[in-house]
């Protein structure tokens, strides 16, 4: 399992029947969609600085996609590393043999942040399992 997979497996715990193809997940959101989660480069070749989700149906390909800025979600981090006076932004760094977090590792809890934010994205699209019955629509009296 790749640098990429293992940091993908720690923030999509709460999802059941995850496969890893290549540096990528896949996940099922129902009979036909699925989330697709991969780390993405803003620009800069092997600086990975985001993290890409699309979901796709398997009969019409991709209905719609995100990209999560670690930026956006867990903002300048503090280091104790004199070259990073002002803090850093995360990103994952791959020098060729290895990738791994440049100067600050995510916390369990910026794991839960972004875990978090990838579970919203993924409710939006999950297929329902069983229709609604005309009971369970509000009514409307006069």
């Amino acid at each position: 399992m790749s640098f990429f997979t293992q940091e993908l497996m720690k923030c999509t715990e709460q999802f059941d029947g995850r496969k890893c193809i290549g540096n990528a997940m896949y996940i099922p959101l129902g009979k036909n969609n699925r989330l697709k989660l991969h780390f993405s480069t803003l620009g800069y070749a092997d600086r990975y600085e985001a993290l890409s989700l699309n979901v796709v149906d398997k009969n019409n390909g991709v209905i719609d996609r995100i990209r999560i800025n670690f930026k956006d979600i867990w903002g300048k981090k503090q280091v104790s590393n004199p070259n990073f006076q002002d803090g850093i932004i995360p990103y994952i760094w791959n020098d060729g043999n290895k990738a791994d977090w440049y100067v600050y590792k995510p916390t369990p809890r910026d794991m839960e942040i972004l875990s978090e934010q990838i579970s919203d994205y993924a409710e939006l699209f999950m297929e329902q399992s069983m229709e609604l019955k005309e009971s369970d629509y509000p009514t409307m009296s006069m």
